[in-house]
């Protein structure tokens, strides 16, 4: 392990928590070999059991069922005052955690914190992820979970989305979608993605002493690929043909080590001819800000573009 980093001051304008949320020294801890299963799940179960620890005393206004959907365990959230008729939109929300982490009951937690942003039904597929399952387990998954919604609601009340890993999941189910005939949901959210596992923007060099929370996942993302190519769009969605996609949300932060992901795929979205809207926060890290004020914006444009495309109601307590 390094000796941690002492990362750039927090500007002056912001919150004091979003302050304290910066100022967090970054400690690099280096992956297991790649053929090391029990150093890979030792690692996982670790990082979800401090991830649960961080989010374990939120109570969260909602009500939750897990399901098998398509062979698939979906856990679905109903937040407070949701729509719940027959042709009531859904949200596919596919959890982040690099590929790696946050499955089991995280999911669920996880769905039920992204899911006070847009108050709709959220459907969540708990995704098998390695040293057990490669790729292209989880993308399967998804795939499936989207084919069996397909069947109980109309595209044009569909919105698919994810920040991070999911997001990188939620662009690559697009892209099969398109190559097996399926239609397009009707908005793609995609938080700060994961869509380039080669690592090849800007932001990998110059935010690697800045972005607290997030380093490089180069180990994590060969793992994942399970000796497939990083370039391959199935896998860097941000290579792929997007053509076709639906209108698109991007959000990502100047200290968001994903920054470079999230502006180019903006731009190849906007070159392909997609409506695609792109948000950049000042000094968010890839995580978010947290409990700090500065994130109920964020959460104000993610409510109002889902009520935008498929009509829900927007969170009557944040204002853009």
């Amino acid at each position: 392990m390094s000796d941690p980093i002492v990362p750039l001051p927090a500007p002056s304008f912001l919150s004091d928590a979003a302050r304290a949320g910066l100022e967090v020294p970054i400690v690099r801890t280096p992956s297991p070999a790649l053929d090391d299963a029990a150093g890979w799940e030792a690692m996982v179960e670790q990082t979800d059991a401090m991830i649960a620890q961080m989010l374990g005393g939120m109570t969260l206004p909602m009500t939750s069922e897990l399901r098998q959907v398509n062979g698939v365990p979906t856990y679905v959230v109903t937040p407070e005052g949701a729509p719940t008729a027959e042709d009531s939109p859904v949200y596919l929300s596919i959890h982040g955690g690099g590929l790696i982490t946050g499955g089991g009951d995280l999911t669920r937690v996880m769905t039920g914190i992204s899911a006070l942003s847009a108050p709709v039904v959220h459907w969540a597929p708990d995704y098998r992820m390695p040293p057990a399952h490669p790729y292209p387990a989880a993308l399967d998954d998804v795939v499936a979970v989207y084919k069996t919604l397909l069947e109980v609601r109309a595209p044009s009340r569909i919105v698919v989305g994810g920040g991070s890993a999911g997001g990188n999941l939620a662009a690559a189910l697009l892209l099969r979608a398109k190559a097996e005939g399926l239609p397009m949901p009707a908005a793609l959210i995609l938080l700060t993605p994961e869509v380039d596992l080669t690592e090849s923007g800007d932001s990998f060099a110059t935010l690697a002493d800045v972005s607290v929370g997030l380093q490089s996942l180069r180990e994590t993302n060969l793992l994942y690929a399970g000796g497939h190519d990083l370039a391959d769009p199935y896998l860097s969605p941000l290579f792929g043909d997007v053509t076709g996609f639906p209108s698109t949300l991007l959000v990502s932060g100047t200290r968001d080590l994903f920054l470079s992901n999230t502006v180019r795929m903006h731009r190849r979205l906007r070159e392909a001819g997609v409506d695609a809207d792109l948000h950049i926060f000042d000094a968010r890290p890839h995580a978010g800000y947290g409990n700090a004020p500065e994130e109920a914006l964020v959460s104000a444009e993610i409510g109002a573009f889902v009520s935008k495309h498929v009509g829900a109601p927007t969170n009557s307590s944040q204002e853009i």
